[in-house]
């Protein structure tokens, strides 16, 4: 991996060191300067996840990708540094109604650090952590946006984040080892499947330093640290241009439909 060219594309000037530091710093550049999205199963393109397609899409043409692709290429970045990854995987619960079990469709990384074991995960949408998390349950934690908090249950544990003053449910995962051939099947699903949310809606989201973007099709949501949350209906392809190239900061893909399929997310069905 070119790691120069990945530092180069979160801004990253720091110390080369595998450790925790190291660590913060990378996962929340990262979190804040690679966008979430998308694009790719919206318009009906494929999301390869070898280290070569990824380092093209996300570093060079500076576009972004969901939990497999941020998380694979940051895990190889740690990995070039000296870093001990290992890939976990996750049933979501996030917006899930009571009761529902969700295939493992998320991934997250677990590192062996010094001080522990430590968590990372900078492909989660609009509530991706912006700083790695200590595999210790039932404390806050403290990121530099929400606190987020792990619950033991049995082998597995949940991942919460805290929303305004309530508790909030991410996802549930155990600490079972998952290769990149696990993480494809899932990806296919994901990726081509017409029931796929990936597939039927465009989504995409950031983290700043003072707040997170987050959209739903043709819905903006602009969530302020400790203030208010903005939301505005987008009414016209232009605009869904703009938020995407401006906000989100994603150098849109140069393939003629696009704006066929953005139309297309200016009334969802």
């Amino acid at each position: 991996m070119d790691v120069q060219a990945y530092f180069a594309r979160i801004g990253y000037s720091g110390p080369r060191d595998a450790t925790l530091r190291t660590l913060r710093e990378l996962h929340l550049r990262h979190a804040q300067l690679i966008p979430f999205e998308n694009l790719n199963p919206y318009l009906g393109l494929a999301v390869p996840l070898d280290i070569a397609t990824l380092e093209r899409k996300l570093v060079l043409q500076r576009r972004g990708g969901y939990c497999f692709e941020q998380n694979l290429l940051l895990g190889e970045a740690l990995r070039s540094l000296g870093f001990k990854v290992r890939g976990l995987a996750a049933r979501v619960t996030w917006n899930a109604p009571q009761g529902f079990v969700s295939a493992r469709t998320h991934m997250l990384l677990h590192l062996d650090l010094e001080e522990g074991p430590h968590l990372a995960d900078v492909g989660f949408g609009g509530m991706t952590l912006t700083g790695p998390l200590r595999l210790v349950a039932d404390i806050e934690q403290q990121t530099p946006h929400e606190p987020f908090r792990l619950l033991a249950e049995g082998p597995h544990f949940i991942m919460q984040a805290k929303v305004r003053e309530g508790w909030r449910s991410l996802y549930q995962f155990d600490l079972q080892e998952q290769v990149v051939a696990d993480y494809e099947v899932t990806n296919w699903y994901l990726a081509n499947h017409p029931e796929s949310r990936f597939v039927r809606n465009l989504v995409a989201a950031r983290a700043t330093p003072d707040r997170r973007f987050a959209l739903l099709n043709n819905e903006l949501a602009v969530h302020h640290l400790g203030g208010p949350s903005e939301r505005r209906v987008l009414e016209s392809v232009a605009a869904l241009r703009n938020v995407l190239e401006n906000a989100l900061q994603i150098e849109l893909p140069d393939v003629p439909h696009l704006d066929a399929a953005l139309q297309r997310a200016l009334d969802p069905r």
